[in-house]
C-alpha cells in the first residue's frame, strides 16, 4: 500500500496467497502476544495497518456469526480484555492462505484445541506437514562408518530417495551385516566418549548402553523426569543392590532460555546427581552421568550416531513433533518415549515390537486437566517410587554443600500440581526402562531392532516435507533436470 500504490484489496490478495503459517509448537512463546502501546512506540504504522486488518476481519465475522459475540471476541486479531494487545498467532492465520501443525497430532490439537474457532472458520485452509530432516547431513556426514556401509550394502541412491532404506531389512538376519551395523555404532561411541572427556572431564565406557536426551531443556520436555528415573535406579543399585539389567551412560545436552530459571535449575540438577552418581564407587562400570555443554549442530553430529536409546518423553500433547526423535531412529538408536508428537508417527513407521512407548496419551493427559483428576501428593503417598525419589531430593543428598537448593522441586511437583505429569509417568517410565536394559542385554535381538529403525526411516525425510509443502500449499510444479527444462 505504502511503497507500490496499491489497493488494499489487491494488497492484502497477495500477501494471503504469499503467507502460509507453520505453527511449530503449542507452548506460550509460539502464541505470543504483543501490546499495542509498545508497538504504537516502536512500529507505529505496522499498528496502523493491524487495525485495519482486524477491522476488516471484525465486519467479515460479523457476516458470519452475527448473534456469537464470545466467539467474535476469541478470534479477534486485538485483544481488549485488560491490556490492549495483538495475537500474533491470529494475525498470522487471518493473514494466511494455509495453516499447518508439523505432525498429525500437533496438527489435530491446533484444530481442536488451540484454534478451533478458526478452524470452524476456514477448515479448508488446515492441513497438516510432518516435519523431515534431510539424510544427507544426519547420516550421511554425522555418521561416516554407517553411510559407508549403506554404500557398499545398498548402494548411494539412499541419499537422495530414502526408501532405499528398505533394502536393508534383507539383511536382517545377515549375521555378517549386523557384525558390520554393530562396529559402525561402537566405532561412533568411541569418538563420542572422546568428546565427553574432553569437554567435561568424566570418562565413560563406550560398551556401555549410550541412553542419550538431547533437546531444548524444557519442563513440558522433561528432562526432569529422566532425572527423577536415575536417581531411583542409583537408590536401587546403593541402598538395595539391584543392579540394572545393562549398565549405563546417561547423556544430557541442551540450552535453557536466558530467563528460564527452572529450566537452568534442571541443568545444574543434572550435573549435580551425575557429580554424586559418578563419584560412587557402588555404581562404578554400572552408572555414569553426563552432561555436555553448549548444546549445538556439530555436537548433535557426534552425539546421535553414538546414541543406542533415544529419549523422547514429554508429555503427551505438549510437542509439536520433535526432529531429535526423526535423526536418532535414523542412525539407529531405539526411542523411548510417550505417544507425543512425530513419536505416534514413527512407532507406525518402525513398529511397535521396535519402540518403547509408556505413559498417559495425550487424551488422557486433557481428561484429567480438564476433570482436575490430578493429585500428585496423593501419588507421592501411595507409591513407593515416588516417594523414594522426592525424599532424596527434599534431603539435601545430591546437594551436600548447598542445603535446600532443590526443595523447589519437591515444591513444584508436589504443591504446584506438577502441570507436566512427571510424577505421574513416573512408575511406567521405570518400568519401561527395566525392559529396556533386558532387551539390550540380547544384543542380537537389540541390533535388528536399531537396523529397523534405520531401514522404516523414509518417510521423516525433509524430502518428502518440503515435497509436500510444495504441492498441498505453495502449490509448485516440480523441476526436472533431466527433461532439459531450463533451471532460469
Amino acid at each position: 500500500i505504502d511503497e507500490r500504490n496499491i489497493v488494499w484489496e489487491n494488497a492484502w490478495k497477495i500477501a494471503q496467497d504469499t503467507f502460509a503459517f507453520t505453527n511449530h509448537t503449542l507452548m506460550p512463546e509460539a502464541l505470543e502476544t504483543w501490546p499495542t502501546s509498545l508497538l504504537h512506540r516502536v512500529v507505529p504504522r505496522h499498528l496502523e495497518i493491524i487495525r485495519e486488518i482486524d477491522r476488516r476481519f471484525g465486519e467479515h465475522l460479523m457476516d458470519v456469526w452475527p448473534d456469537d459475540a464470545a466467539r467474535r471476541r476469541r478470534v479477534s486479531i486485538i485483544d481488549t480484555v485488560g491490556e490492549e494487545r495483538v495475537r500474533m498467532a491470529h494475525l498470522s492465520i487471518v493473514g494466511s492462505h494455509s495453516t499447518n501443525g508439523v505432525a498429525d497430532l500437533h496438527s489435530e490439537l491446533l484444530k481442536s484445541d488451540v484454534v478451533p474457532d478458526f478452524f470452524a472458520l476456514w477448515p479448508e485452509r488446515f492441513t497438516s506437514v510432518t516435519n523431515g530432516v534431510t539424510q544427507r547431513r544426519w547420516l550421511q556426514k554425522a555418521n561416516p562408518p554407517l553411510a559407508d556401509l549403506l554404500d557398499r550394502t545398498i548402494g548411494t541412491d539412499w541419499v537422495t530417495d530414502l526408501s532405499r532404506l528398505r533394502g536393508l531389512e534383507q539383511h536382517i538376519d545377515d549375521e555378517a551385516f549386523l557384525d558390520a551395523f554393530a562396529a559402525a555404532k561402537h566405532e561412533n561411541k568411541e569418538i563420542l566418549a572422546a568428546t565427553v572427556a574432553e569437554t567435561t572431564g568424566i570418562t565413560v565406557d563406550p560398551y556401555t548402553m549410550f541412553d542419550v536426551h538431547v533437546k531444548r531443556i524444557h519442563e513440558y520436555k522433561r528432562q526432569l523426569l529422566n532425572v527423577l528415573r536415575i536417581i531411583y535406579e542409583y537408590l536401587e543399585l546403593v541402598e538395595d543392590g539391584v543392579e540394572q539389567a545393562a549398565s549405563r551412560t546417561y547423556l544430557f545436552a541442551g540450552k535453557a532460555a536466558p530467563g528460564y530459571w527452572a529450566a537452568k535449575q534442571i541443568i545444574k540438577l543434572i550435573n549435580n546427581v551425575g557429580d554424586v552418581v559418578n563419584r560412587d564407587a557402588k555404581a562404578t562400570g554400572l552408572m555414569r552421568v553426563a552432561f555436555l555443554p553448549d548444546y549445538r549442530v556439530s555436537l548433535a553430529e557426534r552425539i546421535i550416531p553414538a546414541a543406542d536409546l533415544s529419549e523422547q518423553i514429554s508429555t503427551a500433547g505438549t510437542e509439536a513433533s520433535g526432529t531429535g526423535n526423526m535423526k536418532l531412529a535414523m542412525n539407529g538408536a531405539l526411542t523411548v518415549g510417550t505417544l507425543d508428537g512425530a513419536n505416534i508417527e514413527i512407532l507406525a513407521e518402525v513398529g511397535e515390537e521396535n519402540m518403547y512407548i509408556f505413559g498417559l496419551t495425550a487424551e488422557e493427559v486433557g481428561d484429567i486437566r480438564e476433570r482436575r483428576a490430578y493429585d500428585p501428593r496423593a501419588l507421592y503417598d501411595s507409591d513407593e517410587k515416588v516417594r523414594r525419589v522426592l525424599d532424596a531430593l527434599a534431603s539435601d543428598r545430591f546437594s551436600p554443600r548447598e542445603p535446600g537448593l532443590f526443595e523447589w522441586v519437591f515444591k513444584a511437583l508436589l504443591e504446584s500440581g506438577d502441570p507436566y505429569l512427571h510424577l505421574a509417568d513416573l512408575p511406567s517410565y521405570v518400568d519401561v526402562q527395566r525392559r529396556i536394559g533386558t532387551d539390550y542385554g540380547d544384543q542380537g535381538s537389540w541390533r535388528r531392532k536399531a537396523l529397523l529403525n534405520v531401514a522404516r526411516i523414509e518417510r521423516f525425510s525433509s524430502d518428502r516435507a518440503v515435497t509436500e509443502y510444495a504441492n498441498n500449499i505453495w502449490n509448485l510444479k516440480a523441476f526436472h533436470p533431466e527433461s532439459g527444462q531450463d533451471a532460469g
